[in-house]
């Protein structure tokens, strides 16, 4: 992406839902799901023979040999559009780096190309039964067979090296990170339907979680949940005549393809670098600058990438971010504390992907965050995966 976003202000989210995230539910994903795109319909002021656009990014996110199956254990645009009623126009689900941006881009551009009027995105988590990662598999085969028979599998080994790189390289220490995770419970305590609502979590507590692939602690990591949300996006014009003041998408950038490594290697290097491009992106589509946005919602799903995003987007200087966070930096509740995990992320309220830091904007800047809305809030970022394998949203309260 170059330039000015061409979509910038032109589209709005106009109303939402949210389930509440439990560990395991006894009812099908996609009852779930379809209960809850209802009410976010409802919510907008509209009627489920209104929609007429469904956009999503269904990825069942496990490395484990559990079974996919729509409305079951993953709910597609296409199965939910053919349960919420209607006849719809546009439907659409997106596969590819940066989920959550992605699907708000395939949005934002049915809205104004005139493919969809009105268009539900939802994102549906499901945590199945038994070990989350746990897979049959007895033969490594292609790029695996160099890294799976030496325990290098799944994603916990992946965010490890990376953290190991940094803590080595700018003598951080790991104990700092005590604080991303504490700010993280501690604002998704105060969420009724976060899974950790009523839980905050202490220093002492977060020290004695075990490792669970050194230097990660298993508090390091979001915990895999049931759980469902979706939005309501339209066109400003329409926005403006519905219940809820609009929140505006004022741009997006996608990270560029990573470099080819063995599997699932993510050396520090390459993360900075496709995070460099990523915001070098964002910036030009948005014609701002860190210090114009008053809500950086960063991705934690692992919580060293905060430190990444922080210092790919430049609100710390490289090798910085660990110094920045241990002198109560992201403290939201600190005067001049940058509010990065005011919704409570992915540590604070469950394995929903990029859904909180979305809901997080739109609830702030809709001023509809209740006793936790934030004075002067206008902009806002929502980040999704790592700088270099996901992407970043903004967002505004005017449509320019």
């Amino acid at each position: 992406m170059t330039g000015r976003f061409r979509g910038g202000g032109r589209v709005a989210i106009a109303g939402y839902a949210h389930s509440s995230i439990r560990r395991r539910r006894d009812r099908p994903l996609g009852a779930l799901a379809v209960e809850i795109a209802r009410a976010a319909v409802a919510d907008a002021g509209l009627r489920p023979e209104q929609i007429d656009g469904f956009v999503a990014s269904a990825l069942f996110p496990t490395a484990g040999g559990h079974r996919v199956t729509d409305g079951i254990s993953t709910v597609s645009a296409d199965w939910l559009a053919a349960r919420l009623g209607g006849s719809p126009r546009y439907v659409a689900g997106f596969t590819g780096i940066g989920q959550i941006p992605g699907a708000v881009a395939l949005a934002v551009n049915a809205i104004v190309s005139g493919a969809a009027d009105y268009v539900v995105l939802h994102r549906a988590l499901h945590n199945p039964a038994g070990g989350y990662h746990d897979n049959p598999v007895t033969r490594a085969e292609g790029a695996q067979q160099w890294t799976l028979p030496q325990g290098f599998a799944g994603p916990l080994p992946m965010i490890a090296l990376p953290y190991t790189e940094y803590l080595n390289r700018y003598r951080a220490d790991p104990g700092a990170l005590a604080e991303v995770v504490v700010e993280a419970r501690k604002n998704g305590a105060r969420i009724p339907w976060s899974y950790w609502y009523g839980k905050p979590l202490t220093t002492e507590e977060y020290l004695a979680a075990p490792m669970v692939s050194e230097p990660v602690r298993r508090l390091d990591c979001d915990l895999p949940v049931d759980g469902v949300a979706a939005f309501v996006l339209t066109s400003a014009e329409r926005a403006r005549d519905l219940p809820h003041p609009p929140v505006y998408v004022t741009g997006y950038a996608q990270s560029p393809p990573p470099r080819h490594r063995t599997a699932l290697h993510w050396p520090l290097d390459d993360i900075m670098a496709g995070g460099e491009v990523t915001a070098r992106r964002l910036w030009e589509a948005t014609g701002r600058r860190p210090g114009d946005i008053d809500l950086p919602q960063l991705y934690d799903g692992f919580s060293p990438f905060v430190y990444f995003w922080l210092e790919a987007l430049g609100f710390c200087p490289p090798g910085e971010a660990h110094r920045f966070v241990r002198d109560g930096g992201i403290d939201s509740d600190l005067p001049g504390g940058l509010p990065v995990l005011s919704g409570g992320g992915a540590l604070g309220n469950g394995r929903m992907h990029g859904i909180p830091q979305m809901l997080e904007c739109y609830l702030q800047l809709a001023g509809r965050a209740g006793e936790r809305a934030r004075a002067g809030v206008t902009t806002a970022l929502a980040c999704h995966s790592s700088p270099h394998y996901g992407g970043v949203v903004a967002y505004s309260t005017e449509p320019g």
